[in-house]
């Protein structure tokens, strides 16, 4: 049991890194449609590049989406709507016009009038006229057909069709009523045209439902296929060009044959295909990482950020295809080099892509001309992203990746059709909307940034902005300090450039690496303006705790102002573990070695890990030594230059980075050279005097 803890603790990181990988090609797995593919690639207008290719079974031609599309609208263009004739209504209607006339005619005649059967008779005749020929309400369904076109009108559940001027309108039924009444005699047409209006009513309605459901049932009886092929026959030859007839042809094939493959015993043979290619691109991926970019291959929370990436893309490209594969431009695959760029180089990111667009090109249907297509624009897009300085840079990589999928489809078409008119214009809109997704990038970086505590080009380039709060209050309080940082910064910054490393990481690591100093700036040399010392005052321990406690100080303030962790580890390692030289020595001269606490003049920091904070290290330690230099001269920079930087060769503080003799080399040359300039020591050359 303890060997197993022993274990684990000694390699639990690598034993989680390689469950991640893992689990990536499990959820892909799980993503993955569990059918068959094709194992021939074709495109139209091109060439049939395999064997001549024999029916192997009886299979049937399939139409087109064109076609289908044509016929439905063709049927929907001939589906008559259907209306109903209300009769309940109608016949509670002439009850109620019955009631109403008796109330109201013996309400104007108290005494009698011989006329009120003719005028009773009257009414009945034109409602019974009206309302058995049926007047209809009009829907936009009908409001701008002329008036020979045709519906269905249901009746008493028998259908008949009409046209719509065999019916009344409400206008046409009021035109009807005036004219029937201006040729009667004997009656009241004043009472008449009162007790009509208020009871007339459109009787024959729109039956929505039994439209819509004739609409599904013809649309249903469409054959999604036009005759057969049978086994045996030669579908297309070798060198033949793939015509539009051949490629329905084909794609009738692949279509059935995948669908064979889905559902016979070679199921499982296919699912085992399906994990060996998962197995193999992620393995690839883990390899690259272990042999090219091996700060990320050791960081597992960079590693998930990725495989994360590839399988949220996968998953939302499988959902498209699923739903509608008419829809598959519009995911946003240029997502994933976008955001990897943001946090880490162009070659990640584009091996990344390649990665995702490959797995994905498993899912979708023509392969060549997807993966073409994003291999292409996730290019472009990482072109557009490689000095992320400027938030707005995203829109104009969106736009770039729009008019980079539209070059290529209208190249694609161009080939495969011959003709601009196979251009459709759908297919814009298809890319303007993923470019348009591509802008999430912005949101998405941001909410990686705070999950995974990574750091960007846009953050540092924020963070080293001198009017930045943090900086301001360290140029206020301790302006000795900041103009000090800005000396490291400007060292680091030539250095790092020259040996190779994030430029930005390390500028902003110099700038903030002293902020601890903001807490009593008095006791540094750089912020002391008289000849007053507050060290005077303090013992040699005290003087060395209060120099020591600048780190975890800074530590603090950065965590206050919201200073992500990398940065912060420039403060915790810019004196690694070191001591305090000048009162360490000064205790020297009174004590022996043995009498002396060391850890009392020691900082308790971790050393540096990488090429930068590494560099930090050595140029605040070679610039703060530099304003102690009288008289500087190209003897006295390069002694000091030499004698700070092996000093912390000797005490080992490299040794956990990744940088070499030759790199450190060349930093010195570059230090001496900045120093020279600061001081204006000029070089004296063999032959001047």
């Amino acid at each position: 049991m303890k060997r197993l803890i022993t274990f684990l603790k000694d390699h639990g990181k690598e034993i989680v890194r390689n469950l991640l990988y893992i689990l990536s090609v499990v959820l892909l797995f799980l993503i993955f449609p569990k059918e068959g593919k094709f194992k021939y690639e074709f495109q139209k207008g091109r060439p049939w590049m395999h064997t001549d290719l024999i029916a192997p079974y009886d299979f049937a031609i399939n139409k087109s989406a064109d076609i289908i599309m044509q016929e439905k609208e063709r049927i929907i263009s001939q589906i008559k709507p259907y209306f109903i004739y209300d009769t309940k209504r109608t016949s509670e209607k002439l009850q109620d016009i019955s009631n109403d006339f008796e109330k109201k005619w013996n309400l104007k005649y108290p005494n009698g009038n011989n006329n009120k059967d003719q005028n009773l008779e009257f009414c009945y005749k034109v409602f019974n006229t009206l309302f058995s020929k049926g007047i209809i309400k009009y829907t936009s369904v009908i409001d701008d057909k002329p008036g020979d076109y045709k519906m269905i009108l249901v009746k008493d559940n028998i259908a008949e069709e009409k046209m719509i001027e065999d019916l009344f309108s409400i206008r046409s039924a009021y035109d009807f009523i005036h004219d029937t009444l201006r040729n009667a005699n004997n009656i009241d047409k004043q009472f008449a045209l009162s007790l009509i209006e208020i009871h007339l009513i459109q009787n024959v309605v729109y039956d929505r439902e039994r439209t819509e459901a004739e609409k599904l049932s013809k649309l249903e009886d469409i054959s999604t296929t036009r005759g057969m092929v049978q086994t045996g026959e030669r579908i297309i030859s070798t060198g033949e060009l793939v015509t539009n007839e051949k490629y329905l042809l084909l794609e009738s094939l692949k279509q059935n044959y995948e669908t064979r493959l889905g559902s016979s015993s070679s199921y499982y043979l296919i699912i085992t295909g399906q994990l060996i290619l998962l197995a193999i691109s992620i393995i690839v991926l883990r390899f690259f990482l272990l042999y090219f970019m091996k700060d990320v291959y050791s960081d597992n929370k960079k590693i998930l950020l990725i495989l994360l990436l590839i399988i949220l893309m996968v998953y939302l490209t499988s959902i498209v295809v699923k739903y509608n594969v008419a829809y598959l431009y519009i995911v946003p695959i240029c997502l994933i080099p976008i955001v990897i760029r943001a946090f880490f180089d162009t070659r990640l990111a584009l091996y990344v892509h390649i990665i995702a667009v490959i797995i994905i090109g498993f899912l979708v249907p023509n392969s060549f001309e997807f993966v073409f297509s994003q291999l292409i624009a996730g290019i472009i897009a990482i072109f557009s992203v490689v000095k992320l300085q400027r938030r707005s840079q995203f829109f104009l990589t969106s736009l770039m990746i729009f008019l980079t999928y539209s070059f290529i489809y209208i190249g694609l078409t161009l080939i495969q059709e011959g003709d601009i008119v196979g251009i459709k214009p759908y297919y814009f809109a298809l890319f303007a909307g993923s470019a348009t997704f591509t802008l999430f990038s912005y949101p998405l970086i941001y909410v990686f940034e705070k999950i995974f505590r990574l750091i960007t080009d846009v953050t540092l380039i924020e963070l080293s902005n001198v009017s930045n709060k943090a900086l301001r209050e360290l140029a206020s309080m301790a302006p000795g300090t900041f103009q000090h940082s800005l000396q490291v910064a400007n060292l680091a910054e030539e250095a790092i450039f020259e040996i190779g490393g994030n430029v930005l990481l390390v500028r902003t690591g110099a700038l903030y690496h002293d902020i601890g100093k903001i807490i009593k700036p008095e006791y540094f040399t750089e912020n002391q303006s008289t000849d007053e010392n507050p060290h005077n005052e303090l013992t040699l321990e005290e003087s060395a705790s209060v120099i020591i406690d600048h780190v975890s100080n800074g530590v603090e303030i950065a965590k206050k102002y919201n200073i992500p962790d990398q940065i912060i580890d420039f403060i915790r390692t810019h004196h690694g573990t070191r001591k305090v030289g000048y009162f360490y020595l000064m205790k020297m001269k009174f004590n022996s070695v043995d009498e002396i606490d060391e850890s009392k003049y020691t900082y308790p920091g971790i050393i540096p890990f990488s090429k930068e904070t590494a560099v930090v290290m050595m140029a605040d330690s070679v610039e703060a030594a530099s304003r102690s230099i009288k008289k500087p001269d190209v003897e006295k920079i390069n002694d000091l230059v030499e004698k700070i930087i092996e000093g912390q060769l000797n005490d080992n503080q490299f040794i956990y980075t990744n940088i070499t003799l030759s790199d450190i080399t060349r930093i010195k040359e570059i230090f001496k050279k900045k120093l020279m300039n600061i001081y204006h020591v000029r070089i004296q050359y063999p032959n001047e005097k």
